[in-house]
């Protein structure tokens, strides 16, 4: 059977599909979603099946991919990282929402199985109201793992079209929320507050330390 696509307005998504999107993830869903960089394929974080789902479509090893979650605000982030210590939560407040992912040293909240045998795990906050939304209907984060094109010089798919041509028939649903960027998130090691970037990205971290 295949996905749906489901098309929402990027500043004021409709709450009846943000509650539509958030059953079907509870319920085991995968779906592919907008942010403020690229599109992301996700599922609940709690959900072990779905992400071995994910791991599947990606063609990698579950235990080998690079798995960070989308939250809501910064209170998940204590929720879900341990010792942020008050110089690494101001830079936070300061780049958050906003296109970085930070690694951070996960907590006991975290599932083991999003990060496997490292102590770390990556948050994003991004500025988008369409996966922020999700995350908050549904009460708890969202994976977040990019969608890599074919053409390595394209990188990136960033057409919602094209990206339900490819999926729909391995994904519950394809969100239409616009054009995606080419450019992933900046992620940021802060686990010793030094803020070693790991992946240039759309964004520059030294704007906001």
């Amino acid at each position: 059977m295949a996905g749906e696509l489901v098309k929402m307005h990027p500043e004021n998504p409709a709450v009846s599909k943000i509650r539509h999107i958030a059953k079907v993830l509870r319920n085991g869903g995968v779906i592919i979603y907008p942010t403020d960089t690229i599109y992301g394929l996700g599922c609940d974080i709690f959900n072990a099946k779905a992400i071995e789902k994910i791991s599947r479509i990606k063609g990698l090893n579950h235990k080998k991919v690079n798995l960070s979650f989308i939250c809501y605000d910064l209170s998940d982030i204590t929720n879900y990282a341990k010792n942020v210590s008050t110089p690494v939560f101001k830079v936070l407040k300061r780049a958050l929402p906003g296109p970085f992912t930070f690694i951070m040293n996960a907590s006991s909240r975290t599932p083991k199985f999003v990060h496997k045998t490292k102590k770390t795990v990556g948050i994003r906050i991004p500025d988008n109201n369409i996966s922020r939304d999700i995350v908050k209907e549904l009460g708890n984060p969202i994976i977040s793992t990019s969608l890599r094109h074919e053409d390595d010089i394209v990188e990136y798919l960033t057409d919602p079209g094209e990206i339900f041509r490819k999926y729909k028939n391995q994904v519950d649903i394809v969100i239409d929320g616009g054009p995606g960027k080419n450019s992933p998130s900046t992620v940021v090691d802060c686990t010793d507050e030094s803020f070693t970037v790991l992946r240039e990205g759309i964004a520059d971290i030294n704007e906001f330390l």
